[in-house]
């Protein structure tokens, strides 16, 4: 419990007594950036496939994935005994309200269920639903995790991300206003951000009223646009190496508000979806070992150089 940062573990042991397990599910959503609302081309980065584990798959019904997957984990994490229903896939709230309860309703009703995390975009939720989800909160675990990639505009837009940070914004303020538990999902290295831009992001997103961080390196996943993009113009990309990666990431850390919790510090996906740095195959494990041990030999920790004049009232 001793760590030199938040962690999300730590997070998930005061709240239940016990280590918990998400369960990724993939219900079968689209997303507006795909299916013609916003666009058909979706963001340049993603590849939802690459992060959907073998058992997930949206002709499964929930139930069956939910059961696989703690199969699944139970192999890799013994010490879990208690599961939040992820819903990973796309956009998870894009869906009239009704179709909604009756899919979450479908992980809530299994007594190894905690809980519910939900992945979606930031213009993708709207107040009935916040009021619905804070009814589960009475009797569930109940999360809500954005992706928010940048919080600058011109990057979201050469992303064709589909938003402004302004609408992350507000969805983030919104749901805690509703005193629901909210995530942010981030990308370091996105093209034409500088590493003064990423780390001066770090005071922003410390502004947030955010439970939980998430950040990933920028990995570069074949069949997208930006895999188009960077064979073409390999020069226009800064992809990090494992060490300045490392030292950033500490860096960023010292930045952000000590109350955040900081679930991941990079990405992890099968090596067969990149079509990028070599250090990006290795297992999220020993990344995150590195980062702590490299924080112990610079005595340092995530706080450190927060700005606490910065801090919302």
């Amino acid at each position: 419990m001793n760590r030199r940062f938040n962690s999300y573990n730590s997070y998930f042991t005061k709240l239940f007594g016990a280590r918990v397990q998400k369960i990724s599910i993939d219900a079968g959503f689209s997303c507006p950036n795909r299916d013609g609302k916003l666009s058909t081309g979706g963001c340049t980065f993603c590849s939802n496939a690459a992060f959907n584990p073998s058992y997930c798959k949206p002709e499964k019904s929930v139930r069956q994935q939910i059961e696989e997957g703690i199969e699944f984990h139970q192999k890799r994490y013994r010490r879990a005994s208690q599961y939040l229903a992820y819903f990973q896939a796309y956009s998870n709230t894009y869906k009239p309200l009704d179709e909604l309860e009756q899919i979450y309703q479908q992980a809530l009703d299994m007594p190894s269920i905690a809980g519910i995390v939900i992945g979606t975009r930031p213009d993708c939720i709207d107040e009935p639903l916040l009021h619905y989800l804070n009814e589960i909160q009475k009797n569930h675990y109940v999360m809500l995790e954005y992706g928010v990639e940048s919080v600058y505009d011109v990057t979201l837009k050469r992303v064709n991300r589909g938003h402004d940070f302004a609408t992350a914004k507000r969805a983030i303020q919104l749901t805690a206003e509703y005193g629901i538990p909210c995530g942010g999902h981030f990308i370091f290295g996105l093209p034409g951000e500088t590493k003064a831009m990423m780390l001066d992001a770090a005071d922003v997103i410390s502004q947030l009223p955010l439970t939980t961080v998430k950040f990933h390196q920028l990995q570069i996943f074949k069949g997208t646009k930006m895999a188009e993009e960077y064979l073409q113009h390999p020069d226009a990309f800064h992809l990090f190496d494992l060490e300045e990666y490392i030292d950033f990431v500490i860096d960023f850390a010292e930045r952000l508000n000590p109350n955040i919790v900081i679930e991941r510090f990079a990405g992890e996906v099968p090596p067969r979806y990149l079509v990028s740095e070599p250090w990006m195959n290795l297992r999220y494990d020993e990344v995150l070992h590195r980062i702590e041990k490299r924080m112990e030999e610079r005595d340092t920790w995530q706080g450190k150089r927060y700005k606490k004049q910065l801090e919302c009232t």
